[in-house]
């Protein structure tokens, strides 16, 4: 328990008028005291703490992530690709939530920063942003209106040796792309099979042309999924489970721990250990997604162990965390290959 440290009150002073409360009995002074520790611990709290699921413009899938500490507001954002980021300034401004970001602008000889500043109106469990930058070049400002939903509480970390799976469902049938379609309807589509391999060809140097992901048809809520992969040089793809939650498929043999790394939810969760092997050399993943909570076994080695998914990662379908989604499978990056692809689903 931490001991809460108030101001003393004295009992003279005829701002409380407290003694004549006493002369009226000890449940009047019990109540007073209430009231008066309730209404500074109300003034203490920030109605904005907490995990907002944001719909950002072009109605892709963000993140606001708000935490109080004293008279300090920390926040993180998601914007819906990329990684998590600290916002450069929080700060309450009445019933609203100011917040900073700066962008780096101009050349490598004259580097300059310009401000974007995001104010947020919250009504109940909901949110409205408005955010306001100067363009770059001067000459006006660029203003975007979007919007944002409270997430659900995060459950307790579930007992997994008590959850009960269903058998393997095959997603990949190792002859053809049944049960697959592109994420992006506009995009390249360098998915094929091969030799019992499901691959991506993805070449940046052609033009600079645009990959498409690739998803399955079924979508699922909580699941064991088992799926092996080779990687090229430098190759770098993701595994979403549900749509929303990456875990890296990635290159990072020989690299320190780090959040961006193969087997982490992807700048969320940092690998407890680095059980990688060498580009070329196939790996397997066994990804356990329940209660949103991410258990992740690369090569036979347990990488993350039952971690809380705070929200949504990069590249998100969506932005909401309470609603089943399919696997997808990264390939707007690099070349990639995956083979044994499947999944059992938790039984109710």
């Amino acid at each position: 328990m931490i001991a809460r440290s108030f101001p003393r009150l004295n009992l003279m002073n005829p701002h409380y008028n407290i003694m004549k409360t006493f002369r009226a009995g000890p449940l009047l002074l019990l109540g007073f005291l209430c009231a008066f520790l309730q209404g500074r611990a109300d003034a203490a709290e920030n109605p904005f703490d907490g995990d907002w699921a944001l719909t950002i413009p072009g109605n892709h899938a963000g993140w606001l992530g708000v935490e109080t500490e004293g008279d300090q507001v920390n926040a993180q954002m998601l914007w819906g690709w990329g990684s998590v980021f600290k916002l450069d300034g929080a700060k309450l401004e009445g019933d609203k939530l100011v917040l900073t970001r700066l962008h780096e602008t101009g050349s490598k000889k004259a580097p300059a920063k310009v401000t974007e500043t995001i104010t947020v109106t919250r009504d109940g469990d909901s949110l409205q942003l408005v955010s306001v930058q100067p363009k770059a070049k001067g000459g006006g400002e660029d203003r975007a209106e979007f919007t944002g939903k409270r997430l659900p509480p995060m459950p307790p970390a579930p007992d997994l040796s008590a959850v009960k799976f269903g058998g393997p469902i095959r997603l990949f049938n190792g002859q053809n792309l049944d049960g697959w379609r592109p994420v992006e309807t506009g995009a390249v589509n360098g998915w094929g099979v091969a030799d019992g391999i499901l691959f991506n060809k993805a070449d940046k140097e052609e033009g600079g042309k645009s990959y498409a992901n690739l998803r399955t048809d079924a979508e699922f809520e909580d699941f064991m999924l088992h799926a092996e992969t080779r990687l090229s040089k430098d190759g770098n793809s993701g595994i979403y489970l549900r749509g929303i939650y990456e875990v890296q498929v990635y290159d990072s043999y020989g690299k320190p721990l780090d959040s961006h790394n193969m087997g982490a939810i992807y700048s969320r969760i940092k690998p407890a250990a680095s059980a990688e092997k060498p580009a070329g050399e196939w790996q397997t993943l066994d990804i356990t997604c329940v209660d949103r909570h991410a258990t992740v076994v690369l090569n036979g080695v347990k990488i993350i162990d039952n971690q809380p998914i705070l929200g949504p990662t990069g590249g998100a379908l969506w932005p909401e965390v309470d609603k089943p989604g399919p696997i997808y499978l990264q390939g707007d990056h690099t070349g990639i290959e995956y083979r044994n692809i499947s999944l059992r689903p938790v039984i109710r």
